[in-house]
């Protein structure tokens, strides 16, 4: 009898070490070979572009080449820490970022008339990009330990874990790095399954304190408000930026002018074009069809990411990938949204196009764990 039971479990041995031979290179390093190709495909894209945008200055493609290098290697580690680790140290992370945004206030260096870096000597960086990852984390570690949809009192604890990091980022001011962690937590608990009602709830809630949110906005941030209603009022001020995009992206026809040839950007007519504002580099220069195929391009990144949310296997990677994989919806939306004037400015750069690091490595550790989530399984008979 001992000698069939070993027999029995040698051959599921080996029948499993057959399955594990039959998943590709990718998948037994743990990365998802559909995402891993279209975020391939989107950095290289963008760096056509931020070649065009620099005024063909090879030194800032080589820099952004540098990042993107730095961002994949952040993406390949994390995505070989499973989801039950990453779960361990969720809360862990999120007192970590909340006690450096305390460090800010207090001591944090201030440039450009914002206190929103910490300098350790060695490093210098702004640790409210931690939260981007940090809340998401922190929610679905809260959430993912009880029945889903989550009871009001969950809702509630979430959002507070929520709302004190949004606080003290708006304080430095950062509105747009505010909005997205406070989209990050949001989205875990509309992955979560909030019912209708509740997102009525909170969507009302938001509204009703609008005004005493502008009460407390500072002077720059109301002039953004003021110029999205009204760009026109200030077309040589505050509304330069949306007026000259606008500009640019619709003299992009339907074609565009040609990679390279922009007059709008390379006549120095569009600020921030190689940041916040590219996105009307690629609309001039790429036309309405270069908009729609990079549009496509987000879209597939995003349904991949959903197709992993649907596929985990447990609660917290199920919530985790969700909340990440909306989050980089939003800063999407919320760049073009703004580039275009159906949004006010604020800030946020187009994902893994805009010249810069920090949103890049954040947006890549981001896509490490919703691999993580999808590969970290043990392959099952069919």
């Amino acid at each position: 009898m001992t000698t069939i039971m070993a027999t029995k479990a040698i051959s599921a041995r080996l029948d499993q070490d057959a399955e594990t031979a039959k998943l590709g290179l990718l998948q037994r390093i743990h990365l998802d070979a559909p995402l891993l190709v279209a975020l391939l495909v989107l950095c290289g894209f963008g760096l056509l572009v931020v070649y065009s945008a620099g005024d063909r200055n090879p030194l800032i493609v080589e820099r952004q080449l540098a990042r993107l290098g730095i961002a994949f290697v952040l993406m390949c580690a994390i995505a070989q820490v499973p989801p039950l680790i990453l779960r361990r140290w969720s809360f862990a992370l999120y007192l970590l970022g909340v006690a450096m945004l305390v460090a800010v206030l207090l001591f944090g260096d201030v440039g450009k008339g914002a206190q929103r870096w910490l300098d350790l000597g060695v490093v210098r960086f702004q640790p409210s990009e931690l939260l981007k990852l940090a809340v998401p984390m922190a929610a679905a570690w809260l959430l993912s330990a009880r029945p889903l949809p989550p009871r009001p009192g969950w809702i509630l604890l979430a959002v507070i874990l929520t709302l004190i990091p949004v606080f003290l980022i708006a304080k430095q001011p950062d509105l747009g790095t505010a909005l997205l962690v406070a989209s990050a937590g949001v989205l875990v608990l509309f992955v979560a399954g909030l019912n209708w009602w509740m997102i009525l709830a909170l969507g009302s809630l938001v509204a009703a304190i609008a005004p005493v949110v502008w009460l407390f906005m500072h002077d720059y941030q109301r002039a953004r408000v003021l110029t999205f209603l009204d760009p026109e009022s200030d077309p040589l001020g505050t509304g330069y930026h949306i007026i000259q995009s606008q500009i640019a992206i619709g003299s992009g026809g339907i074609s565009g002018k040609g990679w390279l040839n922009g007059t709008q950007s390379h006549l120095e007519f569009l600020p921030e074009r190689h940041t916040d504002f590219i996105f009307a580099v690629i609309g001039e220069e790429f036309g309405f069809a270069g908009i729609l195929a990079l549009l496509a391009l987000y879209l597939f990144i995003i349904f991949r990411g959903l197709v992993i949310v649907a596929r985990a296997r447990d609660n917290y990677g199920r919530l985790l990938a969700g909340g990440l994989t909306l989050v980089f919806f939003v800063y999407v939306f919320v760049n073009t949204g703004m580039v275009t004037g159906l949004l006010p400015v604020v800030g946020v750069p187009l994902p893994l196009i805009s010249y810069g690091g920090t949103s890049m490595v954040t947006l890549m550790i981001g896509f490490g764990m919703i691999m993580a989530v999808e590969t970290h399984k043990k392959p099952v008979r069919p």
